[in-house]
């Protein structure tokens, strides 16, 4: 049973918390992890590279000279990809796709090694409760500071609070994430995760499921 520690807001600690060792997975799933990142980068890639083909070049399809007679080499047009300034051949194109498929047993593989990992190195505490009465930033940032995140973290919450996402979008490396749309990267992303109580059990849920247990 690995243990996780529980703290109010105010960084006091009130117990612990245990996570069934056979919900954890730390010796297989990195290959997993690695294809889910290279997917999740690729789909928010950027398709700004672009070339022309020879048909899209501006210029003219006549000959530049005549066949023969010339003692130049044969050439049909200046928009040839031969040419400086012709067009490109099987150059980039906007309709290119980066978009890579994953597996779903290979995203939830993904899951719960990264958050195994994070559990196992002591990477992520739970909050009792993670809420905040008036959007103000400074009152999250002291929160951060008493849990240790002043480098960055991921609130997980189990809804969404428009206070809570005001108070907390503009402190640097800071996000707000429901336990159900948590995903692998923002796992691996910030140093710290903090989860509310309620949230810790719906991502408990999530590491049965992908394990294959009923909840």
């Amino acid at each position: 049973m690995s243990k996780i520690t529980i703290f109010n807001m105010n960084g006091d600690r009130l117990g612990d918390l245990g996570v069934a060792d056979d919900l954890l997975v730390l010796k297989k799933g990195s290959q997993a992890v690695h294809d889910v990142i290279e997917a999740y980068r690729a789909k928010g890639r950027a398709n700004t590279a672009s070339t022309k083909t020879k048909g899209q070049v501006e210029g003219g399809s006549a000959k530049p000279w005549k066949q023969k007679g010339t003692g130049r080499a044969r050439a049909g047009s200046i928009r040839s990809p031969i040419w400086r300034g012709g067009g490109v051949v099987w150059g980039p194109t906007p309709l290119r796709n980066f978009e890579k498929k994953v597996p779903l047993k290979v995203a939830q593989l993904a899951f719960r090694r990264a958050l195994s990992e994070k559990i196992s190195a002591g990477e992520l505490v739970v909050v009792d409760r993670m809420s905040v009465a008036t959007p103000k930033t400074k009152d999250v940032a002291a929160a951060l500071k008493k849990l240790n995140a002043v480098k960055g973290a991921l609130l997980v919450v189990d809804k969404a609070e428009k206070n809570l996402i005001l108070a907390a979008r503009n402190i640097k490396n800071v996000e707000v994430v429901t336990a159900d749309s948590a995903h692998t990267y923002q796992l691996l992303r910030y140093p710290r995760i903090i989860v509310s109580q309620d949230a810790m059990a719906k991502l408990e849920a999530r590491l049965k499921k992908s394990a294959g247990r009923s909840a």
